[in-house]
């Protein structure tokens, strides 16, 4: 018997995670799951809104009120450029099960403390929450001085270039009463095109004016913590198979990025400045080096290869202290709290327990994490959520009774067993699909290799009955193949054995560059990653037991290598047309293996047989509906005829054998 190199395949590679569904229990909603089954969606829309900001002239009064407000060093912070690559794959990464980015190495997380340090906001103080509105009129009158003509608001929410047009240019001699109501439209201006960016485009809810009715109430809110309720609310919606958007503070969120992974960080042409503050500051710049070509897919492969040495734990341990003023600084231990996260109608699980590492600490096997439902309370206007979320309000008014600690005795490994276990591992496969074919195809003939030449001289008859098993199912699996698939499917098929329910429209596009003799000829302009599931495999033309022939004037293209005499034809009727058939001792059968074929208009001429290898220069064929005929069955479609049809659109004959899974052919 020959020998066999046994090659060890990694489970993870089949099956990428969870093994264990406990924790991960959304994950058929989840973007990894249909990015796995080669449906990619691209990178987000991302929106934040900060271009303009620059634009508003504060007078020094308006600058003081800013500061007393709470958002001073918010408004520091520059329009930093996004990119939406990078924030998509960690999207691809977060779970809303837990708040967390699901890494190789770990969850990690945007925490208080990040928030506090990156924009230099209050992580500690009252929730931010209030009364809802549907109308603009009135709130705006009251705190503005002024109402929105109707194209300017919606449903309770005005436009920001409303607020930009009468109110960022405020007189030096301007009345206080005046110069409050123009702080209080810059303040909605800027918390509406940062953390509370939404994905309307250009408008914010004027239900968060009434906080900004008194400044100095104003500076006591959490506005941190609300910040990042809104981001984590937004992450998980983001992390949907179904959603192309995502806003929030994306700012902060790519910031974070480029401290802790050390994937996508930008070249500045300076270093990164380690004695300003907020430290979103210090990846203010202009980038050096290409980053063009750095698509989902690049992120993503990045993402899915990541090791502990690309992860920086502790980031702001390098970064001088002394720049933190020290009413952030004192409350910087709130970034381990267990609590919840609020923000109007938002509510969010903040859990650093499961990223102790971020905090110095060893990481332990987390507390489970209890189901919540998500709700959007805040439909009806007039409503004060404060009577609505009494559980939510508590947890953050304990928020000092749970801080999570950590176990210096702890042994990590004991953490990564079970986290491997209950974590999607990858997002991209490791191996493409068509790849995954062709190895499943060389596994089976390998298999049923060994069953045909295995002796079975002094075997028992129930040991004989099990190799007689496997090389039946061997062989049935591998039924009709030559090899490799000779056509491959461009169509996702979702269920095998199932039909496509209703009408599929089908584009095919020419190629015509000419392949050299010894390169693969691909079915598929599309990139390997981009590949939808179940594209065939590559093959060479050359390698295929075809031999070229001709029968009077008609073209013939033949399988030799087989022990049956009925042969697949291509041949040309009347010059114009295509028809393919069987040739089974000379005479042509027209009935076997395709019932029907239609006529092929749109079909260019082969051009020429050089070294037994047919070469297909160009061949451009639209298929405009999907008919699918079967060779064993009655005909369904009435435009499948058990001759040559003469129609405007191509029928594609769909083969079927013994085999009951189907798969549609693509010429």
């Amino acid at each position: 018997m020959e020998s066999m190199e046994a090659v060890v395949v990694e489970p993870s590679a089949i099956n990428p995670g969870p093994i264990d569904g406990s924790v991960l229990y959304d994950q058929d909603k989840h973007v990894s799951s249909a990015v796995w089954d080669g449906q990619e969606r691209g990178a987000l829309r991302c929106h934040e809104h900060t271009s303009k900001l620059d634009q508003w002239r504060l007078t020094a009064k308006q600058m003081e009120l800013v500061e007393k407000a709470g958002f001073g060093y918010l408004r520091l912070i520059p329009a930093i450029s996004l990119d939406n690559p990078l924030i998509s794959a960690l999207v691809e990464r977060w779970r809303r099960e837990t708040n967390t980015f699901h890494m190789n190495v770990g969850e990690m997380t945007v925490t208080l403390k990040d928030v506090s340090l990156l924009l230099g906001l209050a992580i500690d103080g009252d929730p931010v929450i209030g009364i809802t509105y549907t109308s603009c009129t009135a709130v705006c009158e009251k705190f503005l001085g002024k109402a929105p003509e109707a194209g300017y608001a919606s449903g309770g929410m005005v436009k920001l270039s409303w607020l930009k047009e009468f109110f960022s240019d405020c007189p030096e001699d301007a009345p206080f009463e005046d110069v409050e109501c123009h702080t209080r439209a810059y303040l909605l201006y800027l918390v509406g095109s940062t953390i509370f960016s939404t994905t309307t485009g250009n408008k914010v809810p004027v239900m968060y004016l009434p906080l900004f009715g008194d400044f100095e109430k104003c500076g006591k809110y959490a506005w941190g913590a609300a910040a990042l309720a809104f981001l984590y609310r937004a992450l998980g919606n983001a992390s949907l198979a179904s959603q192309s958007t995502i806003s929030g503070c994306l700012t902060l969120l790519q910031c974070w990025s480029y401290y802790h992974l050390d994937i996508g960080r930008p070249k500045l042409k300076h270093d990164p400045a380690h004695n300003c503050f907020p430290y979103v500051l210090g990846w203010k710049g202009k980038q050096i080096g290409p980053t063009a070509n750095r698509d989902v897919i690049y992120y993503r492969k990045a993402l899915d290869a990541l090791k502990p040495c690309d992860v920086e734990w502790l980031p702001y341990r390098h970064m001088d202290s002394r720049v933190i003023p020290e009413d952030i600084k004192s409350n910087l231990n709130l970034g381990r709290s267990k609590t919840m996260l609020i923000c109007f109608d938002k509510a969010e699980r903040h859990l650093p327990d499961r990223c102790l590492r971020q905090c110095g600490k060893p990481q332990h096997i987390p507390e489970d994490v209890p189901q919540w439902q998500r709700k959007n309370r805040g439909v009806d206007g007039g409503v004060d959520l404060s009577g609505k979320m009494e559980f939510e309000l508590n947890e953050w008014v304990n928020r000092r009774l749970n801080i999570a600690e950590g176990d210096d005795t702890v042994d990590e490994s004991e953490y990564m067993q079970w986290y491997l276990k209950i974590t999607r591992r990858f997002v991209g496969r490791p191996i493409s699909l068509s790849s995954e074919f062709q190895r499943t195809n060389s596994g089976l003939r390998d298999i049923a290799h060994i069953a045909d030449t295995f002796p079975v001289d002094g075997l028992d008859p129930q040991q004989v009955e099990s190799i007689s098993r496997i090389r039946y199912i061997a062989h049935e699996c591998l039924r009709g193949q030559v090899e490799t698939p000779l056509i491959a499917s461009g169509i996702p098929v979702t269920e095998l054995g199932k039909r496509s329910r209703g009408k599929e429209k089908v584009r095919r596009k020419s190629f015509v560059k000419r392949k050299h003799k010894d390169e693969p000829m691909d079915c598929d302009g599309t990139s390997e990653d981009d590949r939808s599931q179940f594209h065939g495999a590559i093959i060479k033309v050359d390698e295929l037991p075809l031999e070229p022939t001709e029968i009077g004037n008609t073209s013939q293209l033949c399988n030799l290598d087989t022990d049956d005499h009925s042969q697949i034809c291509l041949v040309s009727v009347d010059g114009d047309h295509v028809q393919l058939c069987t040739v089974a001792d000379g005479e042509a059968n027209h009935q076997h293996p395709f019932q029907t074929v239609g006529e092929l208009t749109d079909v260019e001429p082969f051009h020429g047989v050089e070294n037994g290898g047919s070469q297909l220069d160009a061949m451009s064929i639209e298929v405009e509906e999907s008919h699918f005929c079967s060779g064993n069955k009655e005909v369904l479609d009435p435009h499948c005829q058990n001759a040559v049809d003469r129609a405007d659109d191509s029928h594609l004959p769909h083969v079927t054998g013994d085999i009951e899974s189907q798969t549609a052919v693509e010429v």
